[in-house]
């Protein structure tokens, strides 16, 4: 883990750290339905339409999936994260349809050193999603685990 940007000690309360963009396509949303939540409003236009959604809509599993793409690409995959012992909550604020395109933010809220293993820090973390027009289409807050920069030399 040498190397890495991002370490316990490099989040501060406070921070705000940039994700995205993701352009979510039709293509992708019936995919990620057709394995996993084929309801019919994130598999067919006009049953999104036709329902309270407004369209074809992604699944809330599919959006939490792709923000967890876009917060590995933002900074988990350069970092010494060592997983999450879950997550607090979760919202799905408004639908993200197909054609949409999310940018999103994630804020330090709170760090602490762990306890038993002084190598081990907790940084619990507040994300947001947003379409194009700037409406919160998600919610997240939970505790990511980082190694310090001497646990990652260890």
């Amino acid at each position: 883990m040498t190397g890495k940007k991002w370490a316990y000690e490099d989040f501060a309360e406070g921070a705000a750290i940039d994700l995205g963009p993701k352009h979510v396509t039709a293509a992708e949303i019936i995919e990620f339905a057709s394995e996993f939540d084929f309801q019919p409003m994130h598999l067919d236009e006009e049953a999104g339409k036709a329902g309270l959604l407004g369209g074809l809509s992604a699944s809330g599993w599919h959006t939490c999936a792709m923000f967890m793409r876009m917060i590995c690409d933002a900074f988990i995959l350069d970092s010494t994260s060592q997983g999450a012992p879950g997550v607090d909550y979760v919202k799905w604020k408004k639908p993200v349809l197909a054609g949409d395109r999310l940018t999103g933010k994630i804020t330090i809220l709170a760090k602490r050193l762990s306890k038993s293993k002084p190598r081990l820090g907790f940084v619990t973390m507040r994300a947001e999603l947003f379409n194009q027009r700037g409406e919160t289409v998600f919610e997240l807050e939970n505790t990511g685990m980082f190694l310090t920069r001497t646990g990652a030399d260890a």
